[in-house]
């Protein structure tokens, strides 16, 4: 008896369990657009585990192609594992393309023509936009997540907000008295970068600083290998930088690793930040001081868009920024002498 009302679980209950209003699960459960992503999936989460049968309407049919062309790392980790686990939560099925095997070329116009695909979700795609855009005018529904370059304005993409982040943390660095500020940036041609590198100039602005292009790197890779590079050299001009802000933690690590080989101590005697706040970030001695994206969020909302692009939804929004968030903790500290 127990198992049959948990099968017939009500509206009440899934309220009381989720501690939201009668008006708000009804909403999900009758498959209604005005509820927020995180709203919704604590919902459905609920009505799973009280069997409740979840949303009136039908899931969109055909699977939800999701391609990484990079490894699955503790960057791209979290939005993949989101996206799969907000897929079925939709009641569809994934079908994961990860690493650089998804990098071949070509992948893409395939897509349309492979059979059972209802649409995808592309990780920070390395195709260029008129290559999205021909996607796009085949018919394909998909969503770009984190894009590496600039997609045209009628493709669907989902971000964080980057430039606030990187002034989030420059500003940081400002106010603990630190002018002579490295930069030690991402590939010059991806859109973040150009984000971060006008939200770290922004904020040394704002203190009538203007960057120096000899305190200025820009990587091929943001790994920990070229990030200790490019410490290396501006740990190595004759007027060094005080602090560092890294393209994100990785970067971030391998500047620890060049400021420890040159008997440099952080914070005392060089602050660096990262970004991202990856797991790595809090593994570190010091702890990386960065900058949070919310990358799990990002990728239930991008499964958001696409199912109701899939249902035929309009959107509103095409291009949608997910805010960030400064992570202070002890791999920054005041600017070890009073600069010109």
């Amino acid at each position: 008896m127990g198992s049959s009302l948990k099968k017939r679980a009500t509206v009440r209950q899934i309220a009381a369990e989720t501690s939201l209003s009668i008006a708000t699960v009804s909403r999900v459960l009758n498959g209604q657009d005005n509820v927020s992503p995180r709203t919704r999936e604590l919902v459905l989460h609920a009505a799973r585990r009280l069997g409740h049968d979840g949303p009136a309407t039908r899931a969109p049919a055909g699977a939800v192609f999701v391609r990484c062309p990079y490894l699955l790392d503790d960057y791209f980790g979290p939005m993949v594992s989101s996206i799969v686990e907000t897929i079925e939560l939709h009641g569809m099925t994934a079908v994961v393309n990860a690493g650089t095997a998804a990098r071949r070329p070509g992948m893409l116009t395939a897509l349309p023509r492979t059979a059972g695909l209802a649409g995808g979700v592309l990780i920070l795609p390395p195709e260029s936009p008129d290559e999205l855009a021909r996607l796009r005018d085949q018919g394909f529904p998909f969503v770009v997540l984190d894009p590496r370059t600039s997609p045209p304005r009628d493709i669907v993409a989902v971000s964080s907000a980057h430039v606030t982040g990187a002034r989030l943390v420059m500003a940081h660095l400002v106010e603990l008295g630190h002018r002579q500020v490295g930069i030690i940036a991402g590939p010059q041609e991806w859109l973040v970068t150009t984000s971060r590198m006008a939200g770290y100039v922004a904020a040394l602005a704002d203190a009538g600083v203007l960057p120096s292009p000899e305190r200025i790197r820009f990587v091929s890779e943001p790994s920990m290998a070229n990030g200790y590079r490019a410490a290396a050299e501006l740990l190595g001009l004759p007027d060094r930088p005080t602090a560092l802000a890294c393209f994100n933690d990785k970067t971030a690590v391998g500047a620890l690793r060049a400021a420890r080989e040159r008997g440099l101590r952080v914070p005392r005697d060089l602050s660096i930040a990262g970004f991202d706040d990856a797991d790595i970030g809090q593994a570190t001695d010091p702890m990386l001081t960065t900058v949070h994206q919310p990358l799990a969020e990002m990728g239930r909302m991008a499964v958001t868009m696409l199912t109701r692009m899939l249902k035929g939804h309009d959107l509103d929004a095409r291009h949608v920024e997910l805010g960030t968030d400064l992570v202070i903790r002890s791999s920054t500290g005041p600017a070890p002498f009073t600069e010109a």
